[in-house]
């Protein structure tokens, strides 16, 4: 695989083992964030930090971004677009609406450079692993160039059309998996209340019609996935306030394309409720949640 330059911005739970695969492939890696001690992290992981993000942008092959939200990827792209040199591949990694993600793939076209967007799933442990899924954004010869730098963050990259369209595939899985997450939670909360014991109802249900990715890989409760967060006391994973801020998009896409989405505004709903005391737990702690409101 040819090296690449690149420059990666966001080193936070998820971008600091995205940016620690890079190095550990053997690409140049030019690092940057406003916390020192995320700096630190990346210096230990074997990048090179630099003091500005424009500084990470300059004459790099490509430059990646995992950022918290959409205004802060319009924002920053303010300061890389004139910085990179013309022809740079921009992948902006972050979660966010797909108008932002529209309006940054314009920017960086205008500016005389190639963008995707290529939101990730599998959370903390899948960055560590390299195993991310990609969902990809873009026009197909910018993906066919990305293609080796992301399958050395991720498992499986996925090229789902134009700009946005990356994003578009991550709102929908991730309302798809939260709705799913509050189904079974309900499930297993009403099993303890009849006498199922939580293995029982893994060992029917995991072979069941009403088996799923949340049961299986994510089980909410402890035991029958050892490698579940409900084994760890809930320590995230996929925090609830990043579960609560995807479903939030995903809910002002259902409004603003006129889809009558009633469990994807309801579990937007619950989880921003949820979010306003556990954000920082792992978004499979809503069980404890619906146990707690269940009263006895």
């Amino acid at each position: 695989m040819t090296k690449k330059t690149i420059g990666f911005l966001g080193l936070g739970h998820m971008g600091a083992p995205m940016a620690a695969n890079l190095v550990a492939a053997g690409h140049d890696v030019l690092a940057f964030d406003p916390v020192p001690a995320a700096r630190d992290q990346a210096r230990a992981d074997g990048a090179t930090v630099v003091a500005t993000a424009a500084e990470a942008a300059r004459d790099r092959d490509v430059v990646i971004t995992m950022l918290p939200n959409g205004k802060l990827v319009l924002d920053v792209y303010t300061e890389l677009l004139p910085a990179a040199r013309p022809g740079t591949l921009f992948i902006d990694c972050s979660t966010i609406d797909v108008a932002d993600a529209r309006a940054a793939a314009r920017q960086a076209v205008s500016a005389g450079h190639r963008p995707l967007d290529a939101p990730v799933s599998g959370g903390v442990a899948g960055a560590s692993a390299g195993t991310l899924t990609f969902m990809v954004g873009g026009a197909a010869a910018d993906f066919a160039d990305g293609l080796a730098v992301l399958e050395v963050m991720g498992g499986k990259v996925v090229h789902c059309g134009e700009a946005g369209v990356g994003q578009a595939a991550k709102i929908c899985n991730n309302m798809l998996l939260g709705i799913s997450m509050i189904g079974l939670s309900e499930a297993l909360v009403l099993g303890e209340r009849l006498g199922l014991s939580h293995q029982s109802f893994f060992d029917v249900v995991s072979t069941a019609s009403g088996q799923s990715w949340a049961l299986t890989s994510y089980c909410p409760v402890p035991g029958p996935v050892p490698a579940s967060p409900a084994n760890n006391d809930y320590q995230p994973g996929f925090a609830t306030a990043l579960m609560s801020k995807d479903l939030t998009l995903a809910a002002n896409a259902l409004r603003a394309n006129g889809i009558d989405g009633q469990l994807g505004e309801l579990a937007a709903a619950i989880y921003e409720r949820f979010n306003q005391t556990d954000a920082g737990r792992d978004f499979s702690a809503i069980v404890t949640d619906i146990r707690d409101r269940s009263g006895e």
